[in-house]
């Protein structure tokens, strides 16, 4: 980023900042970006609203894992799965009226029991896939159970409700889970926290084996332009994965801990947290290099490592887990699960009607 836009700062409210090219960028890419944060309780749409960037937040129960598509959302918090569809047709009766262009109505809530969900993608059939961490599996839904455990790396012995190797990214490939990231090969309660500075790992869910370890807290695979890519958390580091050659190569180092990525066009979208100097956290890279560390939001040019835009939170908000980019919408709202305008909200199927 030039030293011009470094100067460029605006001040959005009492929460946060953000540079002026920001929401332009927003604007430009027809895009906005919805970020979940469980240490602050919420939701947050980041719009562009005259050249200045809206954060809009919603209030949900330790919100964690979340993916979305024009017809859906989909949202894990402590205890459930929140389906939530677009109804466009709501923008009439939201303030201000007829700003929406997309509007996400919860629709159907499955209870999981609290399983520390994180990542979650659909497949192309809109099948969600989920990572339940406290039970180190990949998982679906029947309707009926809690959950479905379908896959788990092959050094886990037993189905337990403890947190064994921290299981944590999911990456899909042509609609199917392809890797998974673990901040540890540990097959004991909690054993990942022994070796949290380097014992991350990446794995392949076809072999079931690892295929990069000594990792730093990895977290967020994604495959995007014949690439993988994932963030090395406890280093700050965005990063590509030669598989051949079984190492990483750093694009871009980051102020602040690294977890939740998206890509659109040169463009990633990376989310940043402060994290505070607890067991969990302490001793990693990061905290020692970075005395202070940021919660925001990072726009990284892919090509060159450089950073384009950012937006930070200055108070409120110091940890976010997940970062969507919202195709085709630049002003979309989410309603939480108690608003009353689900009361006189229907769908019914097109032939009905």
């Amino acid at each position: 980023m030039s030293g011009d836009e470094q100067d460029k700062i605006k001040i959005v409210d009492p929460t946060s900042v953000h540079t002026q090219n920001f929401p332009k960028i927003l604007e430009q890419l027809g895009i906005s970006i919805a970020v979940t944060t469980y240490q602050a309780g919420k939701i947050i749409l980041l719009r562009n609203e005259n050249g200045t960037l809206n954060t809009h937040f919603s209030s949900f129960i330790r919100p964690m894992g979340m993916c979305a598509n024009q017809q859906h959302l989909y949202l894990g918090d402590r205890y459930r799965i929140i389906k939530f569809s677009n109804m466009p047709a709501l923008s009439g009766r939201l303030d201000p009226p007829d700003k929406v262009d997309n509007c996400y109505i919860p629709r159907n809530i499955h209870i999981t029991g609290d399983i520390d969900i994180h990542e979650m993608e659909t497949d192309k059939e809109d099948k969600l896939w989920f990572i339940n961490t406290k039970f180190s599996t990949l998982c679906t839904l029947d309707g009926e159970s809690s959950f479905v455990p379908v896959w788990r790396p092959e050094f886990i012995s037993a189905l337990a409700d403890e947190d064994r190797c921290h299981l944590n990214g999911l990456c899909m490939i042509d609609g199917k889970p392809k890797y998974m990231t673990a901040l540890g090969a540990t097959d004991s309660r909690g054993g990942w926290r022994e070796n949290k500075r380097d014992g991350g790992i990446l794995m392949d869910v076809d072999t079931n084996k690892i295929v990069l370890d000594k990792l730093s807290m990895p977290h967020s695979p994604r495959w995007y332009r014949e690439k993988l890519w994932l963030l090395e958390s406890g280093e700050g580091h965005l990063s590509t994965v030669d598989l051949k050659k079984k190492k990483l190569t750093m694009i871009a180092e980051l102020p602040g801990f690294t977890r939740g990525i998206d890509f659109i066009g040169s463009l990633a979208f990376i989310g940043l947290s402060q994290i505070r100097e607890t067991a969990t956290f302490s001793k990693l890279p990061i905290t020692e290099r970075l005395k202070e560390r940021i919660c925001g939001v990072w726009v990284v040019n892919i090509e060159n490592g450089q950073t384009v835009a950012y937006m930070k939170f200055t108070a409120g908000v110091e940890e976010i887990f997940s970062v969507k980019i919202l195709q085709q919408t630049r002003w979309p709202d989410i309603l939480e699960v108690d608003n009353d305008l689900q009361l006189t909200s229907y769908t019914v199927p097109d032939q009905y009607i």
